[in-house]
């Protein structure tokens, strides 16, 4: 019986100690991420009714959205919903990484434009029938949502939980990660529109994908850029003209000739931040080896990529 509990104690004593030495070994947790989940416009690539070449090459590429993943917590939050949550959502449930969550976490949105926040109606009862996903929104979007079918269903159902921002306030996620939402003009037929500085444990990301021209903006781009690690901004467009036909004033974003020449006197390092994104079917720059992707990537910019990651 001694020598039994002798054999016992050293056994658990063996355990412990090739435990701890297991528990040493074990890495710390990955540094959260972001993760791009689509660079198109609103209407995807192709694009509905498009029977140009730019939609008839065979490239296809999703609505622009950003997902957030802190690999520790196994918290994820989409930026944007888009018309393209159901693929995004598998392609976000495919990213490996310790204790990943098969839930959102939340949902930022931008704005009151169909590639921004449509995607919340996979949420509903009809599919996921989610109960209580936070939807953090600016107070005219939020007030949308809220009062505005068939949004308000997914209010009054539960199956989001509408949480308002403010403009310049940071929104603390958890102890590694806090995002602030920045208001900048666009076409706000139904809502104000926001931008999203993503901060890290070490770096931090700015996401704009929309924006109706810098200079009708208060504030200055080149100082976002210079403040952050990466910035993936709007690129709808890759020139003027790009539409035959027409007014593109009707449809304002700064054209990416003008954003670079805008941003042309930062340091080379600088302008590597810049990820140009939310691309129209019609932009050239979809076109990976392309001329206009060639003349971004020369002057030291680059074209956002579908599931790059950005470590934060």
């Amino acid at each position: 019986m001694v020598e039994r509990l002798r054999y016992s104690i050293a056994f658990t004593v063996l355990l412990w100690a090739s435990g701890a030495s297991f528990a040493a070994s074990i890495p710390p947790p990955a540094d959260p991420f972001v993760v791009v989940l689509g660079i198109a416009q609103d209407g995807g690539v192709p694009q509905a009714g498009c029977r140009k070449e730019c939609c008839a090459s065979g490239i296809r590429r999703l609505v622009s959205s950003l997902a957030l993943v802190d690999p520790q917590t196994g918290e994820r939050w989409l930026f944007d919903a888009t018309p393209d949550f159901p693929e995004q959502l598998r392609r976000l449930d495919s990213i490996e990484a310790p204790l990943l969550a098969r839930w959102l976490t939340g949902v930022f949105v931008s704005h009151a434009h169909i590639g921004h926040y449509t995607g919340l109606m996979f949420l509903g009862r009809e599919v996921m029938g989610t109960s209580g996903v936070p939807v953090f929104a600016l107070p005219r979007m939020y007030d949308f949502l809220n009062k505005n079918g068939p949004w308000d269903q997914l209010v009054r159902l539960g199956n989001i939980s509408l949480v308002r921002l403010e403009a310049g306030v940071p929104v603390r996620l958890n102890e590694r990660l806090a995002v602030t939402p920045i208001l900048v003009p666009h076409r706000d037929e139904y809502s104000e529109t926001a931008g999203f500085r993503i901060q890290g444990p070490q770096k931090a990301v700015l996401f704009i994908p929309d924006i109706d021209k810098w200079e009708r903006w208060d504030r200055r781009i080149e100082q976002f850029v210079a403040g952050v690690d990466a910035a993936y901004i709007d690129g709808t467009f890759f020139a003027d003209g790009e539409i035959p036909g027409r007014n593109m004033s009707e449809i304002p974003h700064p054209f990416i000739e003008e954003t670079m020449l805008r941003l042309k006197d930062l340091p080379a390092e600088q302008k590597a931040r810049v990820h140009f994104i939310h691309l129209n079917h019609t932009n050239p720059a979809l076109v990976s080896g392309g001329s206009a992707r060639q003349a971004i990537e020369r002057a030291g910019y680059h074209v956002a990529e579908e599931l790059e990651r950005f470590g934060l």
